[in-house]
């Protein structure tokens, strides 16, 4: 079973649900500005550098003093490319969720105090409120045996599917990895390979695609066993 989260087992090269909920399950995400943003801070803490500059110095809605006053900002930010892999999230109303590598032991820790204290910044000052914004220190759930790995996923990525109105499918979400994953939208700050080796690995449980698992596959067993675990544990 995943190990208990409020032990927080860190391990080189270890695979982790993270995630986190709003003070008082309060919202942390108002608006799609909100989202854009966190996934931005995602993206600027998760890519080269050298890229994100590059980006910046060929947009041309910013002056020149602009352009430099941002690329300084960004260069003082801690950076995790290669040092954290990310390879699903979904952002919902009053939390999120990550699957992540860490190449190091203490990567995570570094890497979720920078995104949590960052965002919390940008929350707290769009909306004139003080205080903590997140319930309490984010979870961190480490994958111990392999046949979780693919479910963590599937989970996370089913997430949205309550909240999508009648007749809209799930690859619609737009604040989620799963339509990277179905190669309707580009995020080269996430790592799909550990997934699709995993799938590709074990037959794909008897679905022809990743689609087909994760809204197709009915929990028993060993799978229902986390599931249910899972939804204990978060108390959403």
């Amino acid at each position: 079973m995943p190990a208990k989260h409020s032990l927080k087992t860190y391990i080189a090269n270890g695979f982790y649900h993270i995630y986190n909920r709003g003070v008082e399950k309060k919202e942390i995400f108002l608006d799609d500005q909100d989202k854009r943003i966190f996934l931005y801070y995602l993206k600027i803490y998760l890519s080269p550098k050298e890229l994100i500059f590059n980006e910046i110095k060929a947009d041309e809605t910013l002056t020149e003093e602009e352009k430099a006053e941002k690329i300084i900002k960004i260069s003082r930010l801690n950076n995790f490319y290669q040092r954290i892999d990310l390879l699903c999230f979904a952002l919902m109303g009053n939390h999120y969720h990550l699957l992540l590598k860490q190449k190091e032991k203490n990567g995570i820790e570094m890497f979720m105090r920078s995104l949590n204290t960052k965002y919390a910044k940008y929350f707290n000052f769009k909306y004139q409120r003080v205080g903590p914004l997140f319930q309490s220190r984010y979870k961190a759930v480490l994958i111990e045996q392999e046949e979780y790995f693919i479910h963590v996923s599937r989970y996370i990525h089913l997430n949205p599917l309550e909240t999508l109105p009648p007749g809209k499918k799930l690859v619609s979400y737009p604040w989620s990895s799963y339509p990277a994953y179905l190669g309707k939208q580009e995020i080269s700050w996430i790592n799909k390979s550990y997934l699709k080796e995993y799938f590709k690995k074990f037959n794909g449980f008897n679905f022809d695609s990743y689609q087909g698992f994760v809204e197709g596959y009915k929990e028993s067993g060993d799978g229902e066993t986390y599931y249910r675990k899972l939804m204990l544990d978060l108390d959403y």
